[in-house]
Parts: C-alpha cells; sequence; structure tokens
C-alpha cells in the first residue's frame, strides 16, 4: 500500500517558526538569569543528539562564555575513543552504555541524567511513493520490494545494530544483504535523498533534518527501539562548574521543548 506525503513541506515551516519562538524565549531567560564565565567544554555527543545540540549551544555560549568544543559520532566510535585513552569533559551517550562508562571509571557513578529519548524511523526521497510500514509484515515486504536500502554499521550505531537484529527478526537478513549499504558516520540518509538509494533507516532525530529526504514512519510497536540519551561528566571534569551549568541548562524546560521540535520524546 503506498500513500502520498503532501504535508512535508507545510509541517517543516511549522516547526522551524516554534524553534525560531522557543529560541528567542530561551535567550532571553539565559540573558536574565546566568551570568557570563570565560571557559571552554569539550563534549562528546552521540550523533542522534546533534539536532537539538546545534540550535541549544550557541544559545549557551552567548549566555554563559563558555565555549563548547562538541564532536559528534556514533556511540560505537565514541566508546572505542574512551578505550583508547581520549576522554572529552562531557559526553553524551545511549542509555545502554552509560553503565559500562561507569564501570570503566570513566564517568562518575549515578552521574547520568537523561535528556529525551528517539525512535528508530524509515525514509525515503522525497516525492517518491510512500510504502506502508505499519505492521511487521508490511515492514517486510517494503523491504523485500525495495532495490536498495542504507542504515548504519552495526558496529558503529545504536540504529544500526537494531535493525540488523529486525532483518533477522523478519526472516530476511541474508536476503538484504546484497541490497545493503552500511553507513559509517553522520546522516546515512544523504544517499536517500539524492535518489541513490531507496530506503534509509536511522533514529528519527537524525532522519528529520537531512534535505530531500522524508520520514515514512517509526518502525511498528513490535520491532522498534526507544533510545534515551543521557548527560554526564567524565571524571575528568566531574568537579566543574561549567559542566553543571551545561547539564542544567538542556534541563530547562525552553531547552527540552527544542529536543521536542527534532524528535525527541520529553518529559518536562
Amino acid at each position: 500500500m503506498l500513500k502520498n506525503h503532501p504535508r512535508s513541506c507545510v509541517m517543516n515551516m511549522s516547526i522551524h517558526g516554534a524553534l525560531q519562538k522557543t529560541i528567542a524565549v530561551l535567550t532571553i531567560f539565559l540573558a536574565t538569569t546566568w551570568s557570563c564565565h570565560s571557559s571552554e567544554l569539550v563534549v562528546w555527543s552521540a550523533g542522534a543528539v546533534k539536532p537539538p545540540l546545534e540550535d541549544l549551544a550557541p544559545e549557551f555560549q552567548k549566555a554563559t562564555g563558555i565555549q563548547l568544543q562538541v564532536e559528534y559520532a556514533p556511540v560505537g566510535v565514541l566508546m572505542r575513543r574512551l578505550a583508547q585513552g581520549n576522554m572529552p569533559d562531557v559526553l553524551i551517550l545511549s542509555a545502554e552504555v552509560v553503565k559500562e562508562t561507569e564501570n570503566r571509571g570513566w564517568a562518575p557513578m549515578g552521574s547520568a541524567v537523561p535528556l529525551g529519548s528517539v525512535g528508530v524511523g524509515i525514509a525515503v526521497k522525497q516525492g517518491q511513493p510512500i510504502p506502508d510500514i505499519s505492521t511487521p509484515e508490511a515492514l517486510r515486504n517494503a523491504l523485500l520490494a525495495a532495490p536498495s536500502v542504507t542504515y548504519m554499521d552495526p558496529q558503529k550505531g545504536t540504529s544500526g545494530k537494531h535493525f540488523a537484529n529486525v532483518l533477522d527478526q523478519l526472516g530476511i537478513a541474508d536476503q538484504m544483504r546484497a541490497k545493503t549499504t552500511l553507513g559509517d558516520i553522520g546522516y546515512v540518509l544523504e544517499p536517500v535523498a539524492r535518489g541513490e538509494i531507496a530506503l534509509g533507516i536511522q533514529q528519527i532525530t537524525e532522519i528529520l533534518p537531512v534535505k530531500g529526504a522524508v520520514l515514512v514512519g517509526p518502525l511498528p510497536p513490535p520491532l522498534q527501539k526507544i533510545t534515551t540519551y543521557s548527560i554526564m561528566p567524565t571524571v575528568k571534569a566531574a568537579d566543574s562548574a561549567s559542566v553543571v551549568k551545561f547539564r542544567r541548562f538542556l534541563q530547562l524546560p525552553a531547552a527540552q521543548a527544542v529536543f521536542k521540535l527534532k524528535g525527541f520524546i520529553v518529559e518536562y
């Protein structure tokens, strides 16, 4: 079953307008309540958090004088960097690796604070027919019918690891292998937006920013994975007042509203 997606441009305009209003409110709040300090924080963040953080980081910097040096990468890549002895001041990682991060002495025990959650979705090039993915059987049929698909390398990213398991559950892993391109880093949906690949699978927050790609929808509930992302200091910066400010900033209702506009599930 195919559907049209005529409202995508209108929806994007509405989201943009709401985002601008939220940023304006946040800027006024910060200017009147936060004092400026000169320092720098190195932040390593999972790629799924890039869309809201790109909008929020400049506002935090302007209001506090604290400069943010943010690096985005799949969680698997960040964990390997930590294992190699490299360490930032702040980590924003999926909840499933928080305990490992604490147990290996990279972050203080109990320091992680959740920022929001996101599910995995499927996208097509804008203007292309929208496949039915509403049930596991419908998703299976859509994947088998697609001439090509892409998703994150399971060794590097949360969504890729999960989707590889989905293909196993659907019993089509072998059939999909020859027409699958594994993404390495960043937005794996870009080839879909260019029309080079038919279907793309990634976390919803990493689908929405890609111009030329349209979110078909989330994976059907029996196959969905909701991932929560948390912020935590590393042991290197456990007592940093700047880290505390940054963490509190991302928990403000206005900041959480930006997360929501970018596709996160938040509670505030």
